[in-house]
């Protein structure tokens, strides 16, 4: 299904407008986001999502608003393993509360640019050469069972490549300076160390969307709809990471379940040509994988976890 060029204007319209809105007007001053603030934006961005969905449905059909939900969960539950990256960054450096969410604006900002590239690129790919699919399918079966048995790491920002080849550009202060990314001293430019901090995220973002791109790629080649629904979880992703910061250690089996969703979609892609799993059945497994992650979690909950809580 062609998409008007007229809807496609009419969505990066209102991405643009509501990406001026939140960092225009609600969140003009740096300050702490709370956990009700950010619950409040976070059911605004899962409300417009559904919204758009409904939308969907009755524009272009049921298996179009299927699609669209399916690679929607898909890229929101893959989303909330960049949120442990998040933290463990902002934990290093030290960033304060209040400063995170210009973080968190400015890199999603990037990502919604390089998921783009990835999206038009990977449909353009697997329509000209239809093996390329098998590739992706066995990619992700690689990169779940890899994420099964991942250990997290500490971050050492002096390992990163991105900020290795930056540092022989521009050289970097040793304080902060508030929310500044870059100071002029004296006559020189200076990077800040809260622009190091952007700078990882954006990579973060870049190597997760690796993995999540191919993954709604074996629900759909649409790209309308593997576009919209990526932007709509980014953009909520800033939310969710303020909702879900103070517990997302409690929901330690969920790593498994993120593995197990991409192990799925990956057999799923490389199976393509021999048997199409129905629309609806992904959806439900998915749903059904990360309910049974989250269930466990609660109910079987790491032991300093339940030391903390006592505490």
């Amino acid at each position: 299904m062609v998409v008007d060029i007229y809807v496609w204007i009419g969505f990066l319209l209102f991405v643009f407008l509501m990406l001026a809105l939140d960092l225009g007007i609600f969140h003009r001053k740096s300050h702490e986001v709370k956990i009700k603030e950010a619950l409040v934006w976070s059911a605004v961005w899962i409300s417009l999502a559904l919204i758009f969905n409904y939308g969907i449905y009755v524009s272009m059909g049921k298996v179009k608003a299927l699609e669209f939900l399916t690679g929607y969960v898909i890229e929101k539950s893959l989303s909330i393993d960049n949120l442990f990256v998040f933290i463990m960054i902002f934990s290093y450096f030290n960033v304060e509360a209040k400063y995170q969410h210009k973080i968190l604006f400015w890199g999603i900002l990037g990502a919604l640019i390089m998921r783009a590239i990835f999206i038009f690129a990977g449909v353009a790919l697997i329509n000209k050469f239809h093996w390329i699919i098998y590739v992706f399918g066995a990619f992700l079966i690689f990169t779940g069972i890899k994420m099964l048995f991942h250990k997290d790491e500490d971050i050492d920002p002096n390992k990163n490549p991105l900020v290795r080849l930056f540092k022989r550009f521009m050289p970097i202060t040793t304080t902060s300076h508030g929310d500044k990314f870059f100071v002029k001293i004296g006559l020189k430019t200076f990077a800040t160390p809260l622009f190091i901090v952007l700078l990882l995220v954006e990579f973060t973002d870049l190597i997760f969307a690796v993995d999540s791109i191919p993954a709604i790629l074996a629900i759909t080649n649409d790209t309308f709809i593997i576009f919209t629904s990526n932007v709509f979880a980014i953009l909520g992703l800033r939310s969710l990471y303020f909702a879900l910061a103070g517990i997302t250690q409690y929901f330690h089996y969920l790593k498994y379940g993120l593995s197990a969703v991409l192990v799925f979609v990956g057999i799923k892609m490389t199976i393509v040509d021999i048997y199409k799993v129905p629309i609806v059945y992904s959806l439900l497994t998915i749903l059904a994988i990360l309910a049974i992650s989250i269930i466990a979690s609660l109910m079987v909950p790491k032991k300093e976890n339940l030391t903390s809580l006592k505490t």
